[in-house]
């Protein structure tokens, strides 16, 4: 049977060890969708593109095509972020969590979405540059995306009867802000700096995101967190490991020991 060759650009996901010297690799393509190929002999020091294969990474590639796992053949670096982003703890567990959330989000190889892996593209690219807080980049990735599947929460309207305004109310299972007359039992009432935040990175309106205080992202991370999972059915793992403030020098030495 004659093999099909099939070339896209795509972002790593994250890795798994297979055997003694392969990995099997996650790989977000752009035309491709999700999908999984078996990379050989990569972790031996003559591979020729085991970097390049490191998570986190833009790569363009080859695979042969196979019914469960694709085999690359060949990769070329396109923009190899992992090396900044795994140098940082912060960094490296943001984008854990937006890695996870990407899979989470095409749950279907091979269905192409061109929206997730702009916005993942981008994050990583945020993350490697470090010019905005990570938290917060996970946070806009995180809104970004969910409105890319169709769970954007309403943060300019009531979720429930669509009345315009900068409500007080946040209901998860209604779908975002509410108005006091719609208001369901158990609804929480955020600062209103923390509904300013998640409308500031939604917009991308960074000048403003970054002058709010730790305790508003906290919050709003908080409301981010649960409305995603909440339309999952199921937790985001990666996201009870980000570490939402700056980790001092010693805290940071000692995690990255026991990685």
């Amino acid at each position: 049977m004659q093999r099909k060759f099939f070339r896209d650009d795509a972002l790593v996901l994250r890795t798994h060890k297979l055997g003694e010297a392969d990995h099997i690799v996650s790989l977000l393509g752009r035309r491709s969708g999700r999908m999984r190929a078996v990379a050989k002999g990569v972790r031996r020091t003559s591979s020729k593109f085991g970097a390049r294969l490191s998570p986190f990474g833009h790569i363009d590639l080859q695979l042969i095509e196979g019914r469960n796992l694709h085999t690359v053949t060949q990769v070329v670096g396109i923009d190899l972020y992992g090396r900044r982003i795994t140098a940082d703890y912060q960094r490296y567990t943001v984008a854990c969590a937006i890695s996870e959330t990407a899979e989470r989000l095409t749950p279907e190889e091979h269905e192409p979405s061109l929206r997730i892996f702009q916005l993942t593209l981008g994050a990583f690219r945020a993350l490697s540059d470090g010019t905005h807080p990570s938290p917060l980049i996970l946070d806009a990735y995180l809104l970004r995306a969910m409105g890319a599947a169709g769970w954007a929460p309403a943060l300019t309207e009531c979720a429930l009867c669509g009345r315009r305004g900068e409500h007080g109310a946040f209901s998860v299972p209604a779908g975002g802000c509410v108005c006091r007359g719609c208001r369901p039992a158990g609804s929480t009432h955020p600062a209103p700096e923390t509904f300013g935040l998640l409308r500031a990175l939604v917009s991308g309106d960074w000048k403003n995101a970054v002058t709010t205080t730790q305790q508003v992202r906290n919050e709003a991370s908080g409301l981010v967190s649960a409305h995603l999972q909440w339309h999952l059915e199921r937790s985001v793992r990666s996201l009870s490991y980000v570490q939402r403030t700056q980790p001092t020098k010693h805290v940071l030495d000692r995690k990255l020991e026991n990685r």
